[in-house]
């Protein structure tokens, strides 16, 4: 009896932590109403899934990108331990959507240098912002300086209302309110390196070469902004890197008006006995390379204070799921969605047969180091920037960044990720098979109907 009764209870428990434990996913309740708020919304002005719809009621997720929370109760009497100061609590990229707290009044108009055939949407771009939004636009103080614009009379009245700032020397962090890119995916690249710490929401139109991660297109780009003004766009948040390089001090190190070389101030930055300590946020990649010198290079790979492998080869690549289709996806790796928390390490010409890209939770710290026995020293980039020289006792320590980069969409995260795919890399482009002529079909059907006897088989 008290065996049954111990049997009672214990499903009873068991039915309530399962029932804690399950998500709307677990229970197939897919279909939100109005009486089912959606988690993370905002009840104030946000931004949408899709431009077309203009009230936020109208908005129905149907589905989770995230996977169903798992059960955390395994069988009569395992269960996992809870510790509530590790748990970190990831919303559902379905439903990340922006909200003003207050109307934007600045923009950062990022334009691609030395590139004549964007003078005119420029112009455009910021006449409209200035005289129909009556909004404060911030350029790099270069921009003015093509002699395209300084020639320009009819521009001279709007420049003048321009605020400009210079790269590595003024901290403008806390006065945009949003940007806007008109390039390539360099334009998208070098906004994120101006920001090394929260960066302000990105619309990025593509008037560059390639365009995976600028989606919006110039042609109707009043209507486009206006949207994102009054708040009517999706948002996907792309993660960064975190990168801290710890070098040995081997000489005089010039900082130029108290700001380092990645743009961080040299306040900032930590300190250690003889060693000169250098931050950077990488949207893309970190690439560490054998440099100019024909020798592997060999290098370390720790994860979490254990070594994990040796590259030995022309290098490696430590990407975010963003940077999975940059330079990664040229030395082989996969393709990763930029709404999935992971770190890919790929190798560059590995000499090794065995040597596979591989994925890690973006939570791990990864380190790499020269490996004693290396004959050369490696060399480091940081979204194809900054790039600098490795040495023995020289460190890269690389992590997730708590400040990843908002780029908004034209639709919503997985439509515009898989339209980039086919429009920009071609992916899976192959001529349709052709299917069989009628008469074949015919045929097949008839022999397939036909008893044995009819076709000369003998039957058992």
């Amino acid at each position: 009896m008290e065996m049954e009764q111990e049997k009672v209870s214990m499903s009873k428990e068991l039915s309530a932590d399962s029932a804690s434990s399950c998500c709307s996913t677990c229970r197939g309740d897919e279909d939100w109403g109005l009486s089912h708020p959606i988690r993370g919304r905002a009840k104030s002005r946000s931004l949408s899934a899709s431009p077309a719809l203009v009230s936020t009621k109208e908005f129905r997720r149907t589905r989770s990108l995230h996977g169903p929370c798992p059960v955390t109760t395994f069988g009569p009497k395992a269960c996992v331990l809870q510790n509530p100061q590790t748990i970190m609590h990831i919303q559902d990229p379905a439903s990340q959507r922006l909200t003003w707290n207050k109307s934007p009044k600045s923009v950062l108009v990022i334009k691609k240098i030395r590139d004549a055939s964007l003078l005119q949407p420029f112009k455009e771009l910021c006449v409209y912002l200035m005289e129909e939004n009556n909004m404060i636009v911030y350029v790099e103080k270069k921009v003015l300086e093509d002699p395209a614009i300084v020639s320009d009379d009819n521009f001279g009245p709007v420049k003048k209302k321009f605020c400009t700032f210079r790269e590595d020397y003024d901290d403008i962090s806390n006065q945009i309110d949003f940007i806007i890119c008109l390039g390539g995916d360099g334009t998208l690249l070098y906004a994120s390196s101006l920001f090394q710490g929260s960066v302000p929401p990105v619309m990025a139109f593509h008037l560059g070469s390639l365009g995976f991660l600028t989606p919006f297109n110039f042609e109707n780009f009043q209507s486009q902004v206006a949207q994102v003004i009054q708040g009517n766009a999706a948002v996907v948040l792309r993660s960064r890197l975190k990168v801290r390089v710890v070098k040995e001090l081997r000489g005089k190190t010039a900082v130029p008006n108290g700001v380092s070389e990645n743009g961080v101030l040299a306040a900032d930055l930590d300190t250690e006995v003889g060693k000169q300590v250098m931050q950077y946020q990488v949207l893309n990649e970190v690439v560490i390379d054998r440099g100019p010198s024909s020798y592997l290079s060999n290098v370390d790979v720790y994860l979490d204070g254990h070594l994990i492998t040796t590259v030995q080869g022309d290098g490696v690549i430590v990407s975010t799921p963003t940077g999975s289709t940059a330079y990664a996806a040229a030395a082989g790796a996969s393709m990763i969605h930029p709404n999935v928390p992971a770190i890919m390490i790929t190798p560059i010409c590995p000499h090794s047969l065995s040597f596979r890209p591989i994925v890690v939770p973006a939570g791990v710290e990864l380190k790499i180091m020269l490996s004693p026995e290396a004959r050369n020293t490696a060399w480091v980039s940081f979204d194809g920037r900054k790039r600098q020289e490795i040495r023995h006792g020289d460190s890269i320590s690389i992590t997730t960044s708590c400040y990843p980069l908002p780029s908004i969409c034209v639709r919503d995260p997985v439509s515009d990720w898989f339209e980039s795919l086919a429009q920009c890399l071609h992916w899976n482009v192959r001529k349709k098979q052709a299917h069989f002529p009628e008469e074949e079909e015919e045929a097949e059907e008839v022999q397939a109907c036909a008893p044995a006897s009819a076709l000369g088989v003998a039957e058992p």
